[in-house]
């Protein structure tokens, strides 16, 4: 939550530090989640009480809404039906679907959102199962499966605990699935460790070619969707630039039409859609728009309104994490350009 006041460099403070600290947090959660008898003991419940039922519903609010779909999406591409669902709609049009489905997954980093003390506070019939950077919160006490995210403190916004939430969750689908992810987590760490160097090292040319945008928008496909959900809310609360989020797909469907000078389209063209978002970027720049296209591959030629950034390609499913490395660079870019005012306070009522 963003609170009005004076510019604080505290915030900046916190906020770099934080960003910095991602790759090394990273790598504590996958190799605890590998290696920890506590850990692993939780997840082999966990997967025992979903026990092959679906669908698998995941739920949280802000960024950890943001991180359920790198889990809905792993498990979707892999035949197990799975949503992600914003615990505010959960709570009032479909806790009375609990006990039908084949477990609901909840994510609090605080453990304290208004929304998920209320879900945990309900007889659903099912084993409460959470993931939570809180062990001394109202959830975890109320949960009965309970899984760490391992970010550590956190003082700003959500940077550490949206990526270890996102990894948590692809973990965890992978579980469930069946499927062995040590070696692919592996890869995800190093590509995610090199490629936030080359978004550190391009931020200020980032800031410099977003000045002037009256709309930001943040688009992408599959589990680059929750790095763009994600990016647009780090964006918005640190620096209170306007700044939204849409799937690439639905984009295409209306929002297209309104790009003009005014607009910078910021495209996660990650993974094996990538195509499409260097289809979209072309023709946002047609419309004289301006993209930041953010690429796995190969990326196209310069040209004018066009900024490029190609990171290092993460295995399939896991494009979560460097989806959301720009949106956090340029945030960083902007803070040190023109401080924030952004307070750290739990939503703790609806």
């Amino acid at each position: 939550m963003t609170v009005a006041g004076a510019p604080s460099s505290d915030a900046v403070e916190n906020y770099s530090r934080e960003f910095l600290e991602q790759p090394q947090r990273l790598a504590e959660l996958v190799s605890a989640y590998g290696t920890n008898p506590e850990i692993r003991e939780e997840l082999r419940k966990l997967v025992s009480a979903i026990a092959s039922k679906w669908p698998v519903v995941w739920t949280g609010m802000g960024a950890s809404y943001s991180a359920a779909i790198g889990g809905s999406t792993l498990l979707s591409v892999n035949g197990w039906p799975s949503f992600p669902v914003e615990s505010s709609e959960f709570l009032h049009y479909a806790a009375g679907t609990w006990s039908r489905l084949g477990g609901l997954i909840l994510i609090s980093t605080s453990g304290e959102s208004a929304e998920l003390v209320s879900l945990t506070r309900l007889d659903s019939g099912q084993r409460k199962m959470l993931l939570s950077n809180n062990a001394q919160s109202p959830c975890w006490s109320a949960a009965e499966i309970r899984l760490p995210i391992l970010a550590g403190i956190e003082l700003a916004n959500a940077t550490k605990t949206y990526t270890n939430s996102t990894a948590a969750c692809i973990i965890i689908a992978s579980e469930i699935a069946g499927q062995a992810w040590q070696s692919e987590a592996a890869k995800a760490v190093e590509a995610f460790s090199r490629s936030l160097e080359i978004v550190l090292e391009q931020r200020e040319v980032m800031e410099e070619f977003a000045r002037g945008s009256v709309n930001i928008e943040i688009l992408g496909r599959g589990a680059a969707l929750g790095g763009a959900l994600y990016g647009a809310l780090c964006l918005r609360e640190m620096t209170l630039r306007r700044a939204s989020a849409l799937s690439a797909g639905e984009f295409r469907h209306g929002p297209l039409l309104d790009v003009d000078a005014t607009h910078l389209a910021m495209i996660l063209a990650l993974g094996n859609t990538g195509a499409f978002g260097d289809r979209l970027a072309q023709d946002c720049l047609a419309r004289n728009g301006k993209v930041a296209l953010v690429t796995d591959h190969e990326p196209p030629q310069r040209e004018a309104g066009l900024l490029a950034i190609r990171l290092n390609a993460v295995p399939a499913g896991w494009e979560g994490l460097t989806a959301a490395l720009v949106p956090q660079a340029l945030t960083l870019a902007h803070i040190e350009r023109h401080g924030s005012q952004y307070v750290r306070e739990q939503t703790t009522s609806e």
